[in-house]
């Protein structure tokens, strides 16, 4: 059996973590720079992840705090569907990536690293992106800091069909 290994995570996962929930956002918007908010919508938000497993690791969550799929509102799941379509294409116009993980970890047993907020992952990937480095070196290789990849996707989101929460082109 193959093992893949991933001993960078190891930090997130004895890491201190925060007292409030880190997808929780306040309503100002004066930290989403610093907590890496790409888009703010109507019932749900995009974010980068902090602890990436590739460049590019974004997320879509909901403002609610649930961590059930079944009970997010129907609008939310409509939403979130829509952000997840939007974010694929701007991952893939961005990275050139090959192609793109979508995940959901609903519980612990899951893998879900923060299991009360629900929360879905986009990662970009690429062939052989999994490389030596990091299976055998214990280190992971990121082409640019998180701060440059905000800075870079960040105007993908300030499009008006992004922000206004209207349909993508080709879909009305």
């Amino acid at each position: 059996m193959n093992q893949l290994w991933a001993p960078w995570r190891i930090q997130y996962i004895l890491g201190q973590k925060p007292d409030a929930c880190v997808f929780c956002l306040p309503a100002s918007i004066m930290e989403d720079g610093e907590r890496l908010v790409l888009l703010r919508s109507k019932q749900t938000f995009v974010i980068m992840n902090k602890f990436p497993y590739n460049n590019g690791h974004i997320m879509v969550c909901p403002y609610r705090h649930v961590m059930e799929l079944a009970d997010l509102a129907p609008e939310e799941t409509y939403e979130i569907m829509d952000l997840l379509t939007r974010c694929t294409l701007i991952l893939k116009e961005h990275f050139h990536c090959e192609g793109i993980n979508i995940g959901l970890n609903l519980g612990q047993a899951a893998g879900a690293g923060i299991r009360e907020h629900l929360h879905f992952h986009l990662v970009p990937r690429w062939n052989g992106d999994s490389s030596f480095m990091a299976v055998l070196s214990d280190v992971r290789t990121l082409p640019e800091h998180l701060n440059q990849t905000y800075a870079a996707l960040r105007p993908y989101f300030m499009s008006s069909d992004a922000t206004t929460g209207s349909s993508m082109p080709g879909r009305e």
